[in-house]
């Protein structure tokens, strides 16, 4: 198991423990020390055994599988209306992506010997927590917006989560949760903690592994605090350091407009304007690792886009009426590779891998 964060920013460390501070005390996100996490260098494996899940991986993972559900391998599967393969994220055991961080997450906290945690959350992150800690017989106490959509506040106190609905925007509810910390717990953050960001890199892994290890031209993600967006840079990176692929994809991320960052970082604030109350899962104003989203978009030549409501919309009815009951917030990246292709940012003729992130069965 990893033994040791550190803070790429100021170059703290800290050992890992239940009590282990969940941000450096210079306020940056922490991450595993050092090059911990790594594949074996030289060709792919030939054989993959897929029946252990995304933790066929796990060189790559910071805890060996001790909280699963079988998550991992969602299909790669083509969809000729818009030239481009779908990952289906959405058919994890709870509905979205978020299953991948979670599993390592919660896998990480048994290990520890955490016997509580606490999370905030839009609802998707909430439902893969309250689920895992179900499964690892981990208490969990989940924050969501006053407003969540009932399907998602029903899979969490199902799970047997004590729920906390905080009025306000979305960090308030992040607020509320990181005060909560302070009487106890460990904050099994989506946003700040890296053991969810090597989960969700299983998502490159297995991209390439169904491509034949080779790596599309470009990614598109929705992007709200980059959990999916960073991990697929991660796992990208980790690939090609290890020379399992040949070259790096562009990863290109779709923000809701209105609350779209890192586009206002790049394009400046008229590009990110707008409203998107559609896209409810990545309504974040201030991610917690948006430099590091920044970096992944400078290094992989990749942008971030912001799509409106109407768009979202549109494109959720396309989506729905060929085929894939996807969440509203999963249309941003669809709609987004349009938006691109008509800059002329991706080639109609490239290859591109977009991931369907979570199942229109909890809207």
């Amino acid at each position: 198991m990893i033994s040791v964060y550190e803070c790429r920013d100021c170059g703290r460390t800290y050992e890992l423990s239940a009590g282990a501070p969940w941000r450096c005390e210079c306020g940056h996100a922490l991450d595993f020390q050092g090059s911990a996490l790594s594949l074996p260098d030289g060709a792919p494996p030939a054989h993959l055994d897929r029946d252990c899940g995304l933790w066929t991986f796990d060189s790559a993972l910071p805890v060996d599988r001790r909280v699963t559900l079988g998550e991992g391998w969602t299909p790669l599967v083509d969809a000729p209306d818009w030239n481009v393969a779908f990952k289906l994220e959405s058919l994890f055991p709870t509905g979205s992506f978020k299953d991948r961080g979670a599993a390592v997450m919660l896998s990480l906290a048994d290990a520890l010997g955490v016997d509580r945690v606490l999370e905030d959350s839009s609802g998707n992150a909430g439902a893969a927590v309250a689920t895992y800690a179900a499964r690892a017989g981990i208490d969990a106490e989940i924050y969501v917006p006053a407003d969540v959509k009932a399907a998602k506040l029903r899979a969490i106190e199902r799970a047997g989560a004590d729920v906390v609905r905080v009025e306000g925007d979305r960090q308030a509810v992040t607020d509320a949760c990181v005060d909560a910390i302070a009487d106890g717990g460990w904050y099994a953050s989506h946003a700040w903690h890296p053991s969810f960001f090597a989960g969700t890199a299983t998502v490159a892994f297995e991209i390439a592994a169904q491509r034949g290890w080779d790596a599309p031209d470009a990614v598109v993600t929705p992007l709200g605090h980059g959990t999916l967006f960073l991990g697929a840079y991660r796992g990208f990176r980790l690939l090609a350091g290890a020379g399992w692929i040949d070259d790096m994809p562009r990863l290109y991320g779709a923000q809701a407009a209105g609350a779209a960052p890192i586009v206002a970082a790049r394009q400046g604030e008229a590009a990110a304007a707008g409203g998107n109350a559609a896209a409810d899962g990545i309504q974040i104003a201030a991610p917690a690792r948006g430099d590091q989203i920044l970096g992944a978009i400078e290094d992989s030549g990749g942008d971030a886009v912001a799509i409106d409501e109407a768009t979202t919309e549109q494109q959720l009815e396309r989506l729905h009426r060929s085929g894939f009951y996807t969440e509203p917030t999963c249309a941003v990246a669809p709609a987004a590779l349009e938006t691109l292709r008509e800059a002329g940012e991706i080639g109609q003729e490239e290859d591109v891998v977009v991931p369907l992130t979570g199942s229109g069965l909890k809207t």
